[in-house]
């Protein structure tokens, strides 16, 4: 865990306390007045955005609302400024220069264009991602339907050039995937990279792993370059991506803590636990620490030989009592 940050948290957990009440009163019952380290930092459930609107900006500075894409209960709802909302753009875009370069692709959507007009968490991704993308081509209908055609004609046009795919890992699977095999039909895509996050609950009742997920795309579309992510809509703009040697790193903008399921106190390195998740860019909300409903550990940032300063993290899974809450499971 760095802690190059730290002062930004401090920062951040005083400007919260004073503009947002639900917060101060959250943080006071329940914390010592004490920040030695990152570890010390408060952090909310990550639930409580369900529950509550949490603020810290004037209502007529918030100029958009995003919510959640869970297929059960309540969505999370995160109110932006655009100040947040520039920074979550201006971090999202130094993290994939870092993994991917500063190049803009054609890009390869697997989704439907309705997603990109909605205000959901495949939305921000979608739409966040797509800045790196030109000439984009939406594989799925708005019934979810492959367009076959229309991928074929923008594989042909884009032969000569690296091509970017993004999709949501379930719809990746069902909606791409099965129908390519359903077909009998592979697809040249081995001058492409694929960026994919969410929807591994599905998979997993599946038996699909990782190695298994990348075997298939590698099958059906002759990509070798796949890289998973890890993020969330209550943290735009922090993204955990997977490097060259198959590892998520926590940002340059963002740390992550695993915590001990029954005393909450945080973890050594390897051992099991709830994830915490930091990061430096959230004002119009307090969303720069939170516990989560995930389940992982992390490694030291040099057991990978990539060279990346973040600390790795392993995602394990949910917690048992945590409701399907995964960017495409709400397909």
């Amino acid at each position: 865990m760095k802690n190059d940050n730290y002062e930004l948290y401090r920062t951040l957990t005083s400007y919260h306390r004073d503009h947002c009440k639900l917060y101060a009163d959250y943080i006071d019952s329940q914390f010592l007045d004490k920040t030695n380290t990152i570890a010390d930092i408060p952090y909310l459930p990550v639930r409580l955005f369900k529950e509550f609107d949490l603020i810290s900006v004037k209502e007529d500075e918030v100029f958009k609302i995003m919510y959640s894409s869970g297929t059960t209960g309540k969505a999370s709802k995160i109110h932006l400024d655009k100040e947040t909302a520039k920074n979550q753009s201006l971090h999202l875009a130094k993290s994939f220069k870092e993994y991917f370069g500063d190049s803009r692709f054609p890009m390869l959507i697997i989704d439907s264009e309705s997603t990109a007009r909605g205000m959901t968490a495949r939305t921000a991704a979608v739409n966040g991602f797509s800045i790196y993308g030109k000439k984009r081509c939406f594989a799925l209908n708005e019934k979810m339907e492959l367009r076959v055609e229309e991928v074929l004609k923008f594989i042909e046009e884009y032969k000569g050039s690296r091509i970017f795919i993004f999709g949501f890992t379930f719809i990746l699977y069902q909606y791409f995937i099965k129908k390519l095999q359903s077909l009998d039909l592979m697809l040249d895509l081995s001058n492409a990279f694929i960026l994919h996050g969410g929807g591994w609950k599905k998979l997993a009742n599946l038996n699909i792993t990782d190695l298994e997920f990348k075997s298939l795309l590698k099958s059906t579309v002759k990509c070798e370059s796949v890289h998973n992510y890890y993020g969330m809509i209550e943290q735009t703009g922090s993204i955990y991506f997977e490097c060259e040697y198959g590892n998520l790193h926590a940002p340059t903008n963002g740390d992550v803590i695993i915590r001990n399921f029954k005393t909450l106190e945080p973890n050594e390195y390897g051992q099991e636990g709830i994830i915490q998740v930091l990061s430096t860019i959230q004002k119009s909300y307090p969303g720069h620490s939170l516990l989560t409903e995930d389940v992982g550990l992390t490694y030291p940032a040099n057991d990978c030989r990539c060279g990346r300063d973040g600390d790795i993290i392993k995602i394990h899974g949910r917690l048992e009592s945590a409701e399907i809450r995964g960017c495409s499971d709400a397909v």
